[in-house]
């Protein structure tokens, strides 16, 4: 009983219905390992052991889950790790919560990040710093750090994250666990503190692939508070799952993303994982993307001129940090800010700010949606010919806290996740071994069709159980 905090979903689940302890028991594990291991991992902000133990008792089903802390949770923090929101607590629940809620999941603790969801590390948070648990000298991954350190060092049993650019993905790869990202608009946005509002995405991050299907099944479907959410089915997920095999699956291999940058033990791992899948009957098929050498810069255009206009609501006067030092109006908005926002944040505001003002607009920013336009028609093209993409995930495992200061090459750490985000398709990570020098985690990325995510689960789940 002492060790439930190891179970994932579906072994918490089975436990449960039989009986073999309660979900006060199990909740109490996750408290206790919290406890004695978050002050190393640094993982969660804040965790409400109270709240979490009263919804066990009054829910026998059960199952504490870890939220990123720019999810709206009622009665809870929501800081999106950042001095601005500071002290502010939600006063309602957003659409993945009250359905995760639904599904027998309880809220319990709030995880770190990258401030506002900007970075790859998770060393932009203000209000603390979280490491790697497979080596606590190495960073894990970003901006859903929090969520991946939570899971990778079984302090939950599952967590939401959220990916804009690769956030989900990639820490999933550096901290050895399950990381999905839906399809745009597959899941709802309602009550999720935006960062780029036509690339964010709430996503699982979970110990397995079969988990990941049982938690996406909680989150996917329309929301009338959503508009972005279409009106379409969901599919049966873990259904989707049963007899899962790579037999007859044609996987495209995308030339684009074997490139001279990439880490030669990635690369070593990455071969591997196209090696089993080969020889577990998938036929591999070498495939172009020819516009993703623009993926990079059409991202840092669109992405940040979305976060000036999503951050513009930050200004001191309605919630969060409020500057003291301001004698009128101009002053109170801009010392907020300066107050408020880290580093990371700043730099996107600008960017962002710079792209959408007058006489850049049609050079940056309508530029980079004709750009984007042609990125998601290559997806398009290529998902003609084959079932899913099998690719990197990230061009290194994870690296040393502190190690990478420059901020382009800190971007480059999403390199091979951003293409998918900006076509909209749906991606997962999933462990796919160690490097042999440091033995750090390395996943590998399938990228499937905008709304197949039970095509994806189902090739994720029988790489999975060849691995």
């Amino acid at each position: 009983m002492s060790e439930l905090w190891k179970l994932g979903i579906t072994e918490a689940r089975a436990g449960l219905a039989k009986g073999d302890f309660s979900s006060v028991e199990l909740t109490q594990s996750i408290i206790d390992r919290v406890r004695d291991r978050n002050g190393e991992i640094g993982a969660y902000l804040t965790f409400d052991e109270e709240g979490a133990l009263a919804a066990a008792r009054a829910n026998p089903k059960g199952v504490p889950l870890a939220i990123k802390d720019l999810i709206n949770v009622r009665g809870q923090p929501c800081t999106c790790a950042s001095k601005i929101l500071k002290g502010y607590v939600s006063p309602y629940d957003a659409t993945v919560i009250r359905k995760v809620k639904e599904a027998d999941f309880i809220c319990a603790g709030r995880v770190n990040m990258d401030e506002f969801a900007m970075g790859s590390s998770t060393e932009n948070s203000a209000l603390g710093r979280t490491v790697n648990p497979c080596d606590t000298s190495r960073v894990p991954g970003g901006s859903s750090g929090g969520s991946a350190a939570a899971v990778g060092g079984d302090l939950a049993i599952a967590a939401l994250g959220t990916d804009t650019g690769g956030s989900i993905r990639q820490p999933a790869s550096f901290c050895n666990c399950v990381g999905v990202k839906p399809s745009y608009g597959r899941v709802s946005r309602y009550g999720v503190t935006a960062f780029a509002s036509s690339l964010d995405q709430v996503g699982p991050m979970t110990k397995s692939v079969t988990d990941a299907a049982l938690l996406l099944q909680a989150l996917a479907g329309h929301d009338e508070m959503d508009g972005t959410t279409p009106d379409i089915p969901v599919p049966d997920y873990a259904k989707a799952l049963e007899g899962a095999s790579l037999k007859g699956v044609k996987l495209g291999l995308p030339k684009e993303y074997f490139i001279d940058g990439l880490d030669p033990e990635v690369k070593a791992i990455t071969d591997a994982a196209v090696k089993t899948c080969a020889d577990a009957g998938a036929e591999i098929v070498e495939v172009s993307l020819p516009h993703t050498e623009y993926a990079m810069a059409v991202y840092y255009i669109v992405a940040p001129a979305e976060a000036s206009a999503n951050l513009a609501r930050f200004d001191g006067v309605r919630y969060g940090h409020r500057s003291d030092k301001s004698d009128n109006v101009f002053n109170l908005y801009a010392r907020s800010r300066a107050e408020g926002f880290g580093p990371e944040v700043k730099r996107r505001i600008i960017m962002g700010t710079y792209v959408l003002s007058s006489g850049y607009y049609d050079a940056y920013y309508g530029r980079a949606l004709k750009v984007r336009t042609l990125i998601r028609r290559d997806f398009e093209e290529v998902f003609k010919k084959v079932d899913a993409l099998i690719a990197p995930v990230a061009p290194t495992a994870a690296f040393k806290i502190g190690e990478v200061q420059d901020p382009l090459t800190m971007y480059l750490n999403d390199l091979f996740t951003i293409p998918g985000s900006l076509a909209g398709n749906c991606s997962v990570s999933v462990p796919a071994g160690f490097t042999a020098s440091a033995h750090l985690p390395v996943g590998v990325q399938f990228i499937a069709d905008a709304f197949r995510e039970d095509k994806l689960l189902r090739v994720a789940k029988a790489f999975e159980d060849c691995v």
